[in-house]
């Protein structure tokens, strides 16, 4: 699952890095968890919670049903 993560991520990323931000993998766990680190811009930015729950983890779980819950880390 890690690899289907990453290539959901990969496809988020540029709308991440056009605003100086950047998504980083940090662990996809057996029970579906995925841990992801916002980095650069999004780290600090006020909308980071909007745009993990709203942005990364709308798109991983419509691409990847067995994802089921994405956490900041």
């Amino acid at each position: 699952m890690k690899e289907k993560v990453e290539k959901v991520l990969a496809k988020i990323r540029p709308s991440l890095q056009a605003d100086g931000g950047d998504v980083e993998l940090v662990d996809v766990t057996e029970d579906g968890t995925v841990k992801v680190r916002l980095k650069g811009a999004c780290s600090g930015c006020p909308m980071s919670t909007m745009t993990l729950q709203q942005g990364i983890a709308k798109a991983l779980k419509q691409e990847i049903p067995e994802v089921k819950k994405i956490e900041s880390v």
